[in-house]
């Protein structure tokens, strides 16, 4: 199985750098443009950043009512603004294939929690409560953004670059909200119907698998390079890394053998 999941994950490369990375073309235009292009990108990043969508597609699968959505993506919200902001705007960063790695055990856990994992499991009587992780969780989205965000050129700290990076969350939220209205369209389209708990159980195993094909791909990344910026997700990419890294080995052979 571990052989086959291994097999796949290139497949994922190309895809998770049209995701997260920040191409050279986006940050001419950033640079050309004003806040309304980090507006546009913010939204791009999140419609395309299946990883965040994966996990509100988790955090508002059982939801119901209109008020318990917003309750619950409002801290989700306030988490991931915070660190987004601050952090970009103080220069806080990190190595985003480790970020990238929680975020994507945050959707293994969201899956765990809709299946029961807690009390199936560890015999809990209920999971831990779902508000708080899911704003301990939005603070670690946010700060993947702004790992992200720290590529562009937002200029001398100031007003000026403030504004680029309240516009950037402007977007993300943007974002957010047309992908929320997509899933909640199809989740009540399905919700009301016989198939609805079958679906459930699938779906959220499906999530946890997600995930964990995510993380693997992200510390896969992280053990491949000191500099992240330097990586390229695609297969030749992949296969140079591996003889870049083979060849200090074959060197050092024809050295001790002259």
């Amino acid at each position: 199985m571990f052989k086959f999941l291994f097999s796949i994950l290139p497949l994922f490369y190309t895809a998770n750098s049209f995701a997260h990375g920040i191409s050279e073309d986006a940050k001419r235009a950033m640079i050309e443009g004003g806040y309304f292009k980090y507006i546009i990108l913010g939204a791009e990043h999140m419609i395309t950043g299946y990883d965040h969508l994966l996990f509100l597609f988790g955090v508002i699968f059982f939801l119901k009512t209109f008020k318990d959505i917003v309750k619950f993506i409002s801290v989700f919200t306030v988490g991931h603004s915070i660190t987004l902001i601050f952090a970009t705007f103080m220069g806080i960063t990190a190595n985003y294939f480790l970020i990238d790695a929680v975020i994507a055990l945050s959707v293994c856990y969201k899956g765990f929690d809709n299946n029961n994992g807690f009390q199936n499991y560890f015999g809990m009587k209920k999971a831990p409560n779902l508000l708080g992780a899911v704003f301990i969780f939005g603070l670690i989205h946010g700060f993947g953004l702004s790992t992200r965000l720290q590529q562009l050129p937002l200029g001398e700290k100031g007003g000026e670059m403030l504004m680029r990076i309240i516009s950037f969350n402007v977007g993300v939220e943007v974002g957010q909200i047309a992908a929320l209205a997509i899933m909640l369209v199809l989740l009540k389209g399905i919700r009301n119907t016989e198939l609805f708990n079958r679906f459930s159980k699938v779906a959220n195993d499906g999530l946890i698998l997600a995930g964990f094909l995510l993380f693997l791909m992200q510390m896969h990344g992280y053990e491949h390079t000191s500099y992240p910026d330097d990586y390229g997700f695609s297969k030749d990419n992949h296969i140079h890394h591996h003889m870049d890294m083979e060849k200090p080995k074959t060197q050092e052979y024809k050295h001790d053998n002259l």
